[in-house]
């Protein structure tokens, strides 16, 4: 197809500022996944390098101090700020996609009745599992986990407060069938305070994208920071092939 990826994307109700879901995260991909799938075979939108950091990068707050460092259940915090290898993880599925958990050690360190995950280490390791964790419950697809999502796991503002109202009317469904599993990851910036991880994921078609998902460190916990917009995952690429992100995939 000669469709290019603006009018693809302005035609795809997924992309546009006003759609926001109670998630707003795997539907993200799932949309990008749609735009990849309609782009000509070896098409690149722009992007910069996997490896390039964040621009203006967050520094850490005055209340990111050692105790404000220990999670809400008690997991062990690190001293890195980078993550050069792929940890190596345990896989379960949530919904239909796969989540690494590592209880004792990175997280989710708290698992409900309803199957909510949350509480992960104060790591980039850590922000990983989370960043992936919300991903999946994301997709579960059950109204009560997507709510969680969105109460507990987002940064309060305008985006979590669009996110919330969305969830509560029942209009967060994406009406698309695809499914979508990490494939890798960067983290492209890392302070106590705040990381950003970029993850590569493969479309049921076998289409290659990536996106970066920002978190920030409250309350214990990594939490996914939105735009006011509601858009959690960012800057959704095309790629022809994984060079550059480490190899991490639970499928």
């Amino acid at each position: 197809m000669s469709q290019s990826t603006e009018s693809t994307t302005e035609s795809n109700p997924f992309t546009k500022p006003g759609f926001i879901i109670a998630a707003a995260l795997v539907v993200a991909l799932i949309a990008a996944a749609v735009v990849i799938f309609l782009l000509p075979k070896g098409q690149d939108t722009a992007q910069p390098a996997p490896g390039t950091a964040a621009a203006n990068p967050a520094t850490a707050s005055p209340s990111a101090t050692a105790d404000a460092g220990k999670s809400v259940c008690g997991l062990p915090s690190g001293t890195e700020t980078a993550l050069g290898t792929a940890p190596k993880s345990k896989w379960e599925l949530i919904g239909k996609m796969a989540a690494p958990t590592d209880p004792k050690t990175f997280g989710p360190g708290l698992t409900d009745e309803s199957g909510f995950r949350s509480c992960f280490a104060h790591s980039p390791t850590g922000a990983l599992y989370a960043a992936m964790n919300a991903a999946a419950l994301g997709s579960s697809g059950a109204a009560e986990l997507e709510m969680k999502l969105a109460d507990k796991l987002l940064v309060p503002g305008a985006g979590r407060d669009a996110a919330m109202r969305e969830t509560k009317a029942g209009t967060n469904s994406s009406g698309s069938n695809t499914t979508i599993q990490v494939q890798g990851f960067l983290i492209k910036s890392y302070t106590a305070a705040e990381a950003n991880v970029d993850l590569a994921f493969k479309t049921d078609t076998g289409a290659l994208g990536h996106s970066t998902l920002s978190m920030r460190w409250m309350d214990g916990d990594w939490k996914v920071k939105p735009t006011d917009d509601g858009v959690t995952f960012s800057t959704v690429s095309q790629l022809r092939d994984l060079s550059g992100f480490i190899p991490w995939a639970g499928i």
